[in-house]
């Protein structure tokens, strides 16, 4: 899959899965319910492994790696966004995780060195603005005394750790360690550590039958953890952190759109003015220039084609090689 797709099902899955997370909260503590989402997650992974024949076992180095992945981007992450959306709406969490954009080029600049371009810097300002302007409304109620604020600093330090958990997807995609089955031990380890967390805080390991519950359950798990991560994480190890950061800040742009058909949202004018500038944040980080032309732009197909026998995951390529951000 070229990177192209891997940027549009990325964006289109976790653009939704905001509102997936809204009918998790309630009956089920939300550590719980994310033990089961990727219990679920990575069982589905470790059968697909299974049934093409891929490597599972790997040395206490890369399980490192592995058990560093869960912590940070499938453990803590989630913890901190679920607990964030009892607090506020699920817009204002998309806009909060939004701001991973800059975390994304701060933690490339301090672990890789890698510096970010004009382009770059310039696109991520269009589009931090623009879904500033997008949900003026919201951000107008943000008050630092009541709950509101409380769960956008927590969804906030949720984005900056699952930052931390793309600079270790990434180090080990270069280390040579496949994505799939990096994301099935990394979802195994999640949902450990994460159990452990429900464990110790004394939350009943309970379960919500409800069609809202098991229907959300399901989809996060097969769409916003199989398939979204393994695009994600593929395009991450091939453009690098600044590039696809910017899926980031489309979410909130789909999860407007959503709003309008299901909702009732009524258009206004800064909505437009918003998604205008978002798209052109969009254009500017990932449109025609100079890493394009050399292998290493959004619209680039894939290096080589899949060996037989590989993985033939769908909606997930194999892995390749990583080319790294140009240095300037």
């Amino acid at each position: 899959m070229n990177n192209l797709a891997l940027y549009i099902v990325t964006v289109a899955v976790w653009g939704t899965t905001w509102i997936a997370i809204e009918f998790q909260l309630g009956v089920v503590a939300p550590e719980v319910s994310v033990f089961y989402r990727y219990v679920l997650a990575s069982g589905l992974l470790f059968a697909w492994c299974q049934l093409r024949g891929l490597k599972l076992r790997f040395d206490f180095h890369a399980h490192g790696r592995f058990l560093l992945l869960g912590l940070l981007l499938f453990c803590l992450n989630y913890v901190m966004t679920y607990y964030a959306q009892q607090y506020i709406t699920s817009a204002l969490s998309a806009i909060a995780f939004s701001t991973m954009l800059w975390m994304n080029i701060l933690n490339a600049r301090i672990f890789f060195g890698v510096r970010a371009g004009l382009r770059v810097l310039a696109g991520a300002v269009l589009g931090v603005v623009g879904i500033g302007i997008l949900f003026m409304p919201q951000i107008g109620e943000l008050s630092f005394s009541d709950a509101t604020f409380l769960g956008t600093s927590i969804c906030v330090g949720g984005a900056y750790i699952a930052s931390l958990g793309n600079m270790v997807s990434q180090q080990a995609q270069r280390e040579g360690l496949p994505i799939i089955q990096s994301n099935a031990w990394g979802m195994m380890y999640g949902a450990i550590l994460t159990g452990g967390i429900g464990l110790a805080q004394g939350h009943e390991f309970n379960f919500d039958s409800s069609p809202s519950y098991l229907v959300s359950l399901l989809y996060l798990s097969v769409f916003g953890s199989v398939i979204a991560f393994g695009a994600y994480l593929t395009l991450l190890g091939r453009i690098g952190a600044h590039r696809a950061g910017y899926a980031m800040v489309m979410f909130p742009v789909v999860a407007l759109v959503i709003s309008f058909f299901f909702e009732g949202l009524q258009p206004r004018l800064s909505i437009f003015a918003g998604i205008v500038l978002v798209m052109a944040g969009n254009l500017l980080i990932l449109g025609e220039n100079r890493e394009n032309r050399s292998g290493n732009g959004l619209a680039t197909k894939p290096r080589a084609a899949a060996k037989p026998g590989g993985s033939g995951l769908p909606l997930v390529a194999e892995r390749h090689k990583p080319v790294p951000a140009e240095r300037t």
